[in-house]
């Protein structure tokens, strides 16, 4: 399974749409980028992979795996990218403003469980990040 992050960049945070085979999932809303900074900024534009993870304060989420000079970069619920986010990815289900989104727990929900019922038939599923001028080709 592919998931697609298409970011759009502002001053305050970044959003994103996420899609999967050319289907709307759910937008998303970052950190601003800054020089993938850690703690401060949204991951750099890539290819990585995507597993499930459990903690205590999140529960079972999901964790992007091998981001360079970054670790426990995460999906999980959030509206406010600056007081809740460190690097992480919120799924939102509407976006407000840069970096802000409305009704994250469930637009993360459903997140989860459509890459849970890939994982769980050992599929591998991939997150390519990039920016919304990519796709605006054709």
């Amino acid at each position: 399974m592919v998931l697609w992050l298409s970011r759009t960049y502002f001053p305050d945070g970044t959003n994103g749409k996420l899609e999967c085979e050319g289907k709307y999932i759910c937008n998303t809303i970052e950190l601003p980028w800054k020089k993938n900074e850690t703690k401060v900024s949204c991951i750099p534009e890539g290819k990585y992979f995507i597993k499930k993870r459990y903690s205590n304060k999140f529960k079972w989420h999901l964790e992007v795996l091998d981001v360079k000079n970054r670790s426990l970069i995460l999906f999980h619920p959030a509206n406010n990218a600056q007081r809740e986010l460190k690097g992480c990815i919120a799924p939102v289900t509407k976006l407000s403003e840069p970096g802000l989104g409305l009704m994250s727990r469930k637009a993360f929900i459903k997140l989860k469980d459509l890459v849970y019922k890939a994982l769980d038939k050992e599929e591998s599923v991939e997150l390519i990040v990039q920016s919304v001028f990519l796709t605006l080709e054709g």
